[in-house]
C-alpha cells in the first residue's frame, strides 16, 4: 500500500499547538469506510474487533489481552484502576499527563488510589527516585505503594530507552510494584528509537501499555494492553461502568487495522518526529530562542520572549505556552515540510 506523503495532505499550516488538531490518516479512514459497509454484532463481538486485537498481538508479537477505548485520560485512568486498591498509591513524574491534565481521574476510577509524584528530570522517573518513594513510608497510615507510571515519550518530548526502562522495571519487581506506561505518543517513541515495540514494553518489564491513536492519525481511540493477562480480569466490566464500551465498537477497532496495516502507524509518526527535527536544526541559530529539551519525538519546546511568542501569533501560528515555561511545537502525521519551515522563517522573523 502506498501511503500518500504528508505534503500531499490536507495543510495543517499555522496549527502547531497539538497533535490532537490533526485530522483523520488516509489508511484510517479507508478501515473505517471498509466496517461501515453494513451490519456487524456489537458490543465489540464483531471480526473487526477481533482482527484489530489480533494486529496488535502480532506487532508485539505476544499473546496480550487488548482493549478498545475512546481516549487517553480513560485509558490511563481505568488501566490504573485495574492495577490499585483504594488504599494503594501510584507514583508518578510530577509532570505526567495522569497528574497534570486529567481532573482527578485516576484518583476517580480507582475509588481514591493517591498520586505519588517526584521530580524528575525532563518528565524522567529514575529508579532510584522510585526506590526512595516507595520506601519512603511503609506504615499503615500511609498509602502503600502499588503502581509506578511513566510516559512514553514524555510531556516534554523526551524517549525512555530500553535500558532505562528495564532499570525502572527491575526496581518496581524489586519493590513488588506494578509497571503501567502512558503511550500517547508511544509511535513517536518507537519511531524515534527505531526500535521494536516489544523492547520497550513487555520484553523490557511493562505491565499495561496505553497505546495512543489519536494523536496519531485516527479520530478517536486507544488501546490498552495487558501484557500480564491476569491484571485484565474484570476489565470489560469496567469499560462498560465507565461509558467506554462502545455499542458500535468496530468504528473504535477498524482505525487500529489500518494504521497497522504495512506499518503506516510507524511511518506516520517517524515523519510527524522528522518535521520537530527539521525545524529545531533551522532555528539552532536564531538569538532569542533556546531550545528547552533535545528533540526525541515530535515536539519542540523552545524558551523564547512573551513578545517574540505574540509577534509570532501575531502571524497566524496557533501554539500553546506550556507547563513550567517556554512554548509547545507540536507537529504530526500531516504536517507539510513546507509548513515546518514557514514556521522557520516566522520563527525568525518573530525574534528579530
Amino acid at each position: 500500500m502506498t501511503h500518500p506523503t504528508p505534503d500531499s495532505a490536507s495543510a495543517t499550516a499555522r496549527y502547531v499547538g497539538s497533535d490532537n488538531q490533526s485530522g483523520i490518516s488516509p489508511e484510517v479512514w479507508a478501515a473505517m469506510a471498509e466496517a461501515n459497509a453494513g451490519h456487524a454484532p456489537a458490543y465489540g463481538a464483531d471480526a473487526w474487533t477481533q482482527a484489530a486485537a489480533d494486529g496488535v498481538r502480532r506487532l508485539f508479537d505476544t499473546d496480550c489481552e487488548v482493549f478498545f477505548v475512546f481516549n487517553g485520560t480513560a485509558a490511563n485512568s481505568l488501566a490504573l484502576a485495574s492495577l490499585c486498591q483504594s488504599y494503594h498509591s501510584v507514583i508518578c513524574a510530577a509532570s505526567a499527563h495522569v497528574e497534570t491534565d486529567e481532573c482527578g481521574a485516576p484518583e476517580f476510577f480507582s475509588n481514591g488510589s493517591k498520586l505519588l509524584t517526584a521530580p524528575s528530570e525532563e518528565g524522567k522517573l529514575l529508579p532510584e527516585t522510585i526506590r526512595a518513594l516507595a520506601t519512603s513510608r511503609t506504615d499503615i497510615h500511609f498509602p502503600k505503594a502499588r503502581v509506578v507510571t511513566i510516559t512514553q515519550a514524555t510531556e516534554t518530548g523526551r524517549v525512555y530507552t530500553p535500558g532505562e526502562i528495564a532499570a525502572i522495571a527491575d526496581t518496581c519487581r524489586g519493590s513488588g510494584l506494578r509497571l503501567h506506561m502512558d503511550g500517547a505518543r508511544f509511535a513517536n517513541a518507537c519511531a524515534g528509537l527505531g526500535c521494536h515495540p516489544g523492547d520497550i514494553t513487555w520484553r523490557a518489564g511493562v505491565d499495561v501499555l496505553c497505546f495512543g491513536g489519536t494523536k496519531n492519525g485516527m479520530a478517536v481511540g486507544e488501546a490498552v494492553i495487558f501484557f500480564d493477562r491476569r491484571l485484565a480480569e474484570d476489565f470489560d466490566y469496567r469499560c462498560k461502568q465507565a461509558g467506554q464500551l462502545a455499542s458500535k465498537m468496530r468504528y473504535l477497532a477498524a482505525p487500529w487495522i489500518g494504521s497497522l496495516r504495512d506499518d503506516a502507524w510507524l511511518a506516520r509518526a517517524g515523519h510527524a518526529n522528522a518535521c520537530a527535527a527539521r525545524l529545531a536544526r533551522q532555528i539552532a541559530d536564531v538569538p532569542g530562542m533556546r531550545l528547552l529539551h533535545p528533540v526525541d519525538a515530535n515536539a519542540v519546546f523552545l524558551d523564547m520572549s512573551d513578545s517574540a511568542a505574540a509577534r509570532l501569533r501575531a502571524l497566524g501560528w496557533q501554539f500553546y505556552a506550556f507547563i513550567g515555561g517556554g512554548v509547545r511545537l507540536m507537529f504530526t502525521w500531516d504536517t507539510a515540510f513546507a509548513t515546518v519551515d514557514a514556521l522557520a522563517a516566522d520563527l525568525r522573523r518573530a525574534a528579530a
